[in-house]
């Protein structure tokens, strides 16, 4: 059923599914020739942003459905998963999960959308009837609660860049943020991971002045006044929609993450553009602001938000991931 090439293979397109800050912790281990080992890789955490883990595990999860989706498109599918705790044979990598495959299985429709998902950090179109109706299609993904243009999105665009600002007046957060940006092609590893200035839609000049913001300009523009004013992303995110991912409380990041991407795709699927604000949910403030003014379904928690819109551009845009052989262990 799987031999290596066959792996490398399905992750050419498991690779593309989403991880926190494109740091690609997910790794792969044939076991015989129907079960996987989803091993991760511990030199690629966000000690500050993530300290108990949970965004990289919420990762591994999106790269599990990854991996379900190009199954399926192959008459296969994960017939259980069961979760390994155990010691690894390699200090870099902790398994994760067992995968058992079986045959029988149809392609999912969301499996269409895996090739042009991608995070779209540019303006959006202004808002017509082609975006309410591709709201209107999304309002049936049940873990999406969903916000249409108007002076509620401005406000939580307003929100987002209080929550963004935040983070960044953190000295070790703003470091280590800054360590997974990629503001070079000349950086080996702008195509290899992290988020290069191509993906968060910079110019040459942009990225530059972005290294020295976000680097050794931050105090002193932040005494001066000067740096809240140029991280504002207000007038990017107040142009669409919102989108507000909530799931069960206590649920395992791992089946989170599955659902995280499946509502992405959706998104996709459905003609909308989409980038997350994620530190909407990670500023205890907003989370809780936005989970009181939002009536999110009792037992429900605030993953992510999403701002939405149609793409003011179809251009392709390379993504930057691992080569599929670094991904087998």
């Amino acid at each position: 059923m799987l031999d290596r090439a066959t792996l490398e293979e399905l992750l050419a397109e498991v690779r593309l599914a989403p991880s926190v800050h494109n740091i690609q912790p997910t790794r792969w281990r044939l076991l015989g020739d129907d079960a996987l080992l989803l091993l991760e890789d511990v030199t690629r955490r966000l000690l500050v942003a993530d300290p108990t883990g949970q965004d990289v595990r919420l990762s591994h999860g999106a790269a599990i459905e990854g991996l379900s989706l190009a199954l399926g498109r192959r008459g296969l599918q994960i017939a259980a998963i069961e979760r390994d705790d155990g010691p690894g044979e390699l200090p870099a990598h902790r398994p994760i999960a067992r995968l058992t495959l079986a045959a029988g299985a149809t392609a999912d429709p969301l499996a269409a959308a895996v090739a042009n998902r991608r995070t779209r950090r540019d303006r959006f179109l202004p808002a017509d009837a082609a975006l309410h109706e591709a709201l209107r299609k999304l309002a049936a993904v049940s873990d999406l609660a969903i916000i249409a243009p108007g002076p509620m999105v401005s406000e939580i665009a307003e929100l987002g860049d209080r929550a963004g600002f935040h983070f960044l007046c953190q000295d070790e957060h703003r470091r280590e943020l800054l360590a997974w940006m990629r503001l070079s092609p000349r950086d080996p590893r702008y195509h290899r991971d992290g988020l290069n200035a191509e993906a968060m839609a910079l110019g040459r000049v942009e990225a530059a002045g972005a290294s020295l913001v976000l680097g050794p300009l931050f105090p002193l523009l932040n005494r001066l006044g000067f740096a809240e004013r140029l991280m504002r992303e207000r007038a990017k995110t107040e142009t669409g929609a919102i989108a507000l991912f909530h799931r069960p409380i206590g649920e395992d990041p791992l089946e989170t993450g599955r659902a995280f991407y499946r509502a992405w795709l959706a998104m996709e699927f459905n003609g909308l553009a989409a980038c997350p604000i994620s530190v909407l949910a990670d500023w205890p403030v907003s989370n809780a602001l936005l989970t009181q003014r939002h009536s999110l379904p009792a037992g429900h928690w605030l993953v992510n938000v999403f701002r939405l819109g149609i793409a003011s551009a179809s251009g392709v845009q390379r993504r930057a991931r691992l080569p599929t052989g670094e991904l087998i262990v």
